[in-house]
């Protein structure tokens, strides 16, 4: 995947940032923790500081599961139980600093259906990514979050699916790689379907880590 070194200092009108899943289970100590998951919380904030600045669009994704929610190893699942609907653990990381007006999208919110995916996620008022998404006019959406490999991977994919340039923050990302190269794959499919991997000037290279998100 290309690295452009430089963040646009103007972000265009028709972008929004969308974050993935930086919720406190994710990070170190959580049901589920990516050991980088604070360093992400820590740059995604920034990345939301800056399109706050100039009046662009935020929008954060968030698992949001029933107790029995089939993900979890108790009901069949692979992952241990994480990101219950109204737990702490299913909390955005302090350190966003989630702004009061910022598009909240909840996934696998019934306990039959997971998903991975901020596309198969609901707004306030039941409206989807996508269409909230086409109301704003967006057609350009800046990525970051949890975790590079699963929902991260999957958003991107989904956003090249439906039209949307795609522009991976990868100072902003850490993956679970369950397999030492799970990264790298993943980066290089969603270079395949077309994305940009893009680091701020004062960002850290991409960094590995461990998770689901």
């Amino acid at each position: 995947m290309n690295t452009q070194h430089s963040f646009p200092r103007s972000i265009p009108e028709n972008a929004a940032l969308l974050i993935v899943d930086v919720q406190n289970d994710f990070l170190p100590g959580g049901a589920l923790a990516v050991s980088k998951g604070n360093e992400v919380a820590f740059v995604c904030r920034q990345y939301i500081d800056l399109f706050t600045a100039q009046n662009r669009t935020v929008i954060l994704s968030r698992d949001w599961h029933p107790r029995n929610h089939c993900s979890f190893t108790t009901y069949g699942g692979i992952w241990p139980p994480h990101c219950v609907a109204k737990t702490p653990g299913a909390e955005f990381a302090a350190a966003l600093n989630v702004p009061i007006d910022a598009i909240i999208v909840s996934k696998a919110v019934t306990p039959e259906k997971d998903a991975y995916s901020a596309f198969e996620g609901f707004a306030a008022g039941g409206s989807t990514l996508l269409k909230k998404l086409k109301s704003l006019k967006i057609s350009t959406l800046f990525i970051g979050g949890l975790a590079t490999d699963y929902c991260v991977r999957a958003t991107c994919l989904d956003a090249r699916r439906f039209g949307f340039s795609v522009m991976v923050l990868g100072d902003a990302v850490a993956a679970v790689n369950v397999k030492p190269d799970d990264e790298k794959r993943a980066l290089e499919e969603m270079a395949l379907a077309g994305c940009r991997l893009l680091v701020s000037e004062s960002g850290a290279d991409k960094q590995e880590s461990g998770g689901k998100g």
